[in-house]
């Protein structure tokens, strides 16, 4: 006999934090829902709901539902939990923020090399052009530099504090 459990009619408070962080998420250049479904398995109780149960708390098709999930699955910040049956279950994992600045500047990183081939295109009669990328290369690398270092600095300060 499968138990499954139920889930609880999500509380105001609880429905406007998963609004808030779906605002949060589309600021920072991802989807309002996929900010909605991560803040929802951050707090949802129980824990690791199905897809059916997150398109029904999210008022989201599944079909959205899965994409998005996917599309979070691949940033390493939720994962499906492995069940007998062959219906779906999702749940955050820690380290999500941490996760999504390590993918950010892994973008910037691949943004460096494009911008060194547009510095090698720019002969040298273009100087006003090239102080434009120079300058842009150069904070790239500073980010990609400041990220990684703030980054084990999180790590270390996680680490004193567990």
């Amino acid at each position: 006999m499968t138990i499954v459990a139920e889930f609880t009619t999500v509380k105001p408070e609880e429905s406007e934090f998963v609004d808030r962080m779906g605002l949060v998420m589309e600021r920072l250049g991802a989807t309002r829902s996929m900010g909605r479904l991560w803040a929802w398995l951050m707090i949802c109780d129980p824990p690791d709901p199905t897809l059916t149960d997150l398109a029904a708390e999210l008022s989201l098709s599944k079909t959205a539902v899965s994409t998005v999930a996917r599309q979070l699955e691949a940033a390493g910040i939720i994962e499906r939990v492995p069940t007998a049956g062959r219906e779906h279950r999702y749940r955050a994992v820690g380290g999500g923020w941490a996760q999504i600045l390590r993918v950010q500047l892994g973008l910037v990183k691949q943004s460096l090399e494009t911008l060194e081939y547009g510095l090698s295109i720019l002969g040298e009669g273009r100087a006003a052009q090239r102080v434009r990328l120079e300058e842009t290369r150069d904070f790239f690398a500073f980010t990609v530099r400041d990220g990684d270092g703030m980054l084990q600095r999180w790590q270390e300060y996680r680490d004193r504090s567990s």
